[in-house]
């Protein structure tokens, strides 16, 4: 039985919509059981089953691992992160669960200036520790964050960042859970450390082409100071502080380490990733 944690996460309930299209059985974990369900209901997943658990509660997480043998572990970034996460580890293997499949952070050196890159550091060392077969997926940018910025495009036909013309990897959270399934389900895949992006690399001065030609109107990227995008954040966008620093660590770091695609999910799954064109057009409603 596979376990699957963060299930109505943006990976997690792809990878449940996968499962289910491969009829593959799981176990599905939510704080909002009913929600998931209702999910499972328009995707005939008949194969899922569902159970509430909240990783901030052990008794839950113990009732949901007997008797299963992989678990899928994708947690939202929190303060809490490597606390709730290293306890599941240690959970998992008490309960006998052989393979674990965990989403991590791309900038994995724990030098790097991103807190939440550190925290990750932490967390994949006690998996190390463990004993347990693991496979940890390094994906960059999803490209369903790229919805945040529909309403300053909407009222304002701009976006904002602190990334200059710097090139980013991003990765549609679909070709994340294609991935997660494969190493889930093919033996071959699971054990190993991947890399996840998708072909190309895009600037936001070039989204907003992209998104100007789509729209048929103009759409402008706007660069600010760092420091500028953080008071941003956590005024209009309502972010707590820890959240505001990730977003700023991380545009800042690609503009001071210049990022390429891999082939990594050409290579396992046999099939070109998902196309930042093909996302924009399937979300272009969100930004009208």
């Amino acid at each position: 039985m596979i376990v699957i944690l963060g299930a109505t996460g943006t990976i997690g309930s792809a990878l449940v919509k996968r499962l289910v299209d491969l009829g593959v059985p799981a176990l599905a974990l939510s704080r909002e059981p009913e929600k998931l369900r209702h999910q499972l209901g328009e995707w005939g997943g008949s194969t899922i089953e569902v159970a509430a658990a909240d990783a901030a509660d052990p008794e839950s997480m113990r009732r949901a691992f007997a008797g299963a043998s992989q678990l899928f572990m994708a947690m939202s970034n929190s303060p809490r992160q490597v606390e709730l996460e290293t306890s599941i580890i240690r959970m998992a293997a008490d309960a006998g669960i052989g393979h674990i499949v965990k989403i991590s952070s791309p900038a994995y050196d724990p030098s790097a200036p991103v807190a939440v890159a550190g925290w990750h550091h932490k967390i994949e060392k006690v998996l190390s520790e463990s004993g347990l077969i693991h496979t940890v997926l390094r994906p960059y940018a999803f490209m369903q964050n790229l919805q945040r910025l529909a309403p300053t495009v909407v009222h304002q036909g701009v976006f904002y960042g602190c990334m200059g013309e710097a090139a980013c990897n991003f990765i549609d959270c679909r070709d994340i859970a294609d991935v997660a399934a494969e190493a889930l389900t093919n033996r071959e895949a699971a054990g190993h450390v991947y890399t996840l992006t998708g072909a190309e690399v895009f600037s936001y001065p070039q989204i907003a082409d992209k998104l100007s030609a789509l729209l048929g109107k103009p759409v402008r990227y706007i660069n600010m100071d760092p420091e500028a995008l953080r008071r941003d954040l956590m005024e209009f966008g309502h972010m707590p502080l820890w959240l505001a620093n990730h977003v700023t660590e991380i545009q800042s770091m690609s503009v001071a380490l210049p990022e390429k695609p891999t082939d990594t999910v050409k290579r396992l799954l046999g099939r070109e990733p998902r196309t930042l064109d093909a996302f924009l057009r399937e979300h272009v409603d969100m930004f009208r």
